[in-house]
């Protein structure tokens, strides 16, 4: 006979946490491609091998074995398996939409709601029973049963929000009837919970007071969920019509709108261009108007509120219902371009976001005695709304937001700390009302090809504006297209000047295109010794010695510099094998290579490991040189790699041997010459917004392509 050990819940819950945290990636990144072979545990270390974390789907197979042993690690592994959902087939996201909302069955949910409701008075009368001493079978099953009826009056007195048809046993109930109403008159689910969850508590207080009752738990998972993103989702191939595809959709407004209300946990989202036509202006409500925007804080006294609140209109509901849900952190929009996502935006911009005219501020005279209080409290100025929970936004290629939409919205978010808008009509009216804010403190900042912002805008922002003093990682990149706006003389003032450059601080740091000279990189520049990622491209003037001698003498730490169409060097000006030979000569023999020594082993003089170039100098490289191999990303990117060379351990190790898993992994990704995932790459063009790792962080997927496959 086989016995199961019984553990307590707290300890099961505390296990599949530690699962969970395992799939996280480590606070600092090793910069590679994730290995997703099995080499050992993860580490939580700067590690390529044994990897840092665990990948995702080896997390959710341990998670989902864990709900087969039995109920109570089914209870334990539950909350954490829907903890982020990211949508990949259309299939899968209609099934997670009936799962989270229930589907349209009327009759099955009230069914679950009288459920919940028999659930929650069974807890209590055992919680009462637990702390009176037993008088008798008899005895105790009368107090239960009084209790119950307390709990059944409380439920169903004037202003009770259940129906009086879920308050009868099931037993009793006449299925017919319900059978044939056109339509459930049930009131909001969140409503339902919280009115069991008040006349628990309440009967409870009176009857036996001081007894701790569980909250009654909501039966459908959308509690759980606090991560959810559509970075995987695709329709393509699926051989659909053109007339299925515009009005057929599987991705759909009202259906995010559905599930988003089941969500009270949710705290980031990201959307793509894939399903940018469904984000309507209630989705864009249902996302930024939750949590405090809904409680008061940071929302100005608007007419209505100054009345009391009418509970039958749907809006106030609505607002109610947002009241408990928790603020958004973190929400990823790149490349969401669609006109209705333009024109929602443009809509709940201009009706929270900006403060109307006078002549709009308040109605004719005519309406005050047809509307009485409501409408002359309607005339009051309404205040622009305060979002202060948002701390990570992406905007990445979000092109068609006009700049009078893009800068109240933006400086709506007053606890910024990442920020992306890169590719986006920024102009410098809103770098100024950044500048102006005293709650902003920006970490990461993103401005590459920012076609509208001029020189002067961003040398003001980042030499005295409090906001960019602590900046880390820091994208101001610009190709041949859309050269930076930088003169030399605002560009020297920054190097000099700017705290998050003279601080040492920077992690990350992208000036392509930028007039940055030798003399500048010698006698202006700062140290800068925690530097990591270097964008020095499209600086055709810039010589190799000069960078070199830059990276050996106050950037030793950087392990990937770019240098695409940089340097005469390297450009058609010359040979490709004089290309070739300089490239060796001056970067590889001299950042990457130890200096001879009769006696002891000197390590390199600095990490640099990868060296981005353009396709016509990798073309010249033929096979490589050494360990030295071209790893070619998914677009039109490639990387002259160091395969001997990785984060082993926590620790950056060199001359790998030629057996080693690590050499073993990156040399696979040279020879699959581009036939690689989207997030094969090195010195990320989009920031990672979701998981707050900025301009280090990876990512997969359509945001993955846009860090590491696409040129621009």
């Amino acid at each position: 006979m086989t016995t199961v050990i019984q553990y307590p819940p707290e300890l099961l819950l505390l296990i599949c946490a530690h699962i969970y945290s395992a799939g996280l990636p480590a606070p600092s990144s090793s910069l590679d491609p994730q290995v997703t072979e099995e080499y050992g545990v993860p580490t939580a270390l700067p590690s390529s091998l044994p990897p840092g974390n665990w990948s995702e789907p080896a997390v959710r197979k341990t998670l989902s074995t864990l709900c087969l042993v039995n109920h109570s690690w089914y209870e334990a592994a539950k909350p954490w398996l829907w903890q982020k959902v990211e949508v990949r087939l259309p299939r899968s996201w209609l099934s997670f939409v009936d799962e989270i909302t229930g589907g349209d069955d009327e009759e099955a949910n009230d069914e679950q709601h009288a459920l919940v409701l028999e659930r929650s008075i069974q807890a209590a009368s055992n919680a009462a029973l637990a702390r009176s001493t037993s008088m008798g079978p008899a005895q105790d099953k009368l107090i239960a049963h009084q209790l119950q009826e307390c709990i059944l009056a409380e439920l169903g007195g004037p202003d009770s929000s259940i129906p009086l048809e879920l308050l009868t046993p099931p037993a009793s109930r006449d299925p017919s009837p319900r059978r044939l109403r056109p339509k459930s008159k049930s009131p909001a689910r969140w409503k339902m919970m919280r009115s069991i969850s008040d006349a628990v508590q309440n009967a409870m207080g009176i009857s036996e007071p001081g007894v701790y009752v569980p909250t009654p738990q909501d039966p459908r998972p959308g509690r759980f969920v606090r991560h959810l993103d559509f970075n995987h989702f695709r329709t393509i191939g699926m051989r659909r019509s053109v007339d299925e595809s515009v009005n057929s959709r599987f991705v759909t407004g009202d259906r995010i709108v559905a599930i988003l209300k089941e969500m009270p946990n949710l705290i980031t989202f990201g959307a793509t261009e894939y399903m940018d036509g469904a984000l309507t202006l209630p989705v864009l409500r249902e996302l930024f108007l939750r949590g405090a925007p809904s409680r008061g804080r940071g929302r100005p006294s608007r007419g209505r509120e100054l009345t009391n609140p009418d509970h039958n209109d749907a809006e106030e509901q609505d607002r109610e219902r947002r009241r408990d849900c928790k603020d958004l952190e973190a929400v990823d929009l790149t490349g969401c371009v669609s006109m209705v996502f333009v024109r929602s935006l443009s809509e709940f911009v201009n009706a929270h976001l900006l403060q109307p005219p006078d002549g709009d501020s308040s109605g004719s005279e005519d309406e005050a005695p047809r509307g009485g209080r409501r409408a002359r409290f309607s005339r009051i100025i309404q205040e622009p709304l305060v979002l202060p929970g948002l701390q990570r936004l992406g905007l990445r290629g979000v092109m068609s937001i006009q700049p009078h939409i893009l800068t109240p919205f933006v400086l709506s978010f007053p606890s910024l700390t990442h920020l992306d808008l890169s590719g986006t009509r920024v102009t410098p009216e809103l770098l100024y009302g950044l500048s102006a804010s005293r709650t902003v403190r920006l970490q990461s900042l993103a401005l590459a090809r920012c076609v509208l912002l001029t020189s002067e805008s961003l040398k003001d922002f980042l030499v005295n504006s409090p906001a960019a003093a602590q900046i880390q990682e820091l994208a101001l990149y610009g190709d041949m297209t859309f050269p930076s706006p930088l003169s030399v003389q605002d560009l020297h003032e920054i190097v000099a000047l700017a705290p998050c450059f003279t601080s040492g601080e920077l992690l990350y740091l992208d000036l392509s295109s930028t007039p940055i000279t030798r003399e500048l990189l010698e006698d202006v520049f700062k140290p800068v010794p925690k530097l990591r990622s270097l964008g020095l491209s499209y600086i055709p003037d810039l010589q190799l010695d000069a960078v070199a001698d830059f990276i050996k003498m106050k950037a030793p730490n950087v392990e990937v510099l770019t240098l695409v169409g940089t340097s005469p060097e390297l450009e058609q000006r010359c040979s490709t094998r004089q290309a070739s030979v300089a490239l060796h000569t001056k970067i590889i023999q001299r950042l990457c290579t130890a200096p001879f020594s009769s006696t002891d082993k000197c390590p390199p003089p600095t990490r640099v490991r990868v060296v981005e170039l353009s396709v016509p100098i990798l073309g010249s490289l033929g096979a490589g040189a050494g360990a030295w191999r071209i790893v070619r990303s998914k677009g039109g990117r490639g990387w002259y790699v160091d395969t001997a060379s990785g984060w082993v351990g926590g620790v950056l190790v060199r001359d790998l041997g030629e057996t080693h898993p690590l050499r073993i992994e990156t040399q696979r990704l040279a020879d699959a010459n581009g036939n690689v995932s989207s997030g094969v790459g090195w010195h990320a063009r989009k920031m990672e917004v979701l998981h707050g790792h900025g301009m280090l962080g990876r990512e997969d997927g359509l945001y993955g392509a846009v860090s590491f496959a696409y040129q621009g």
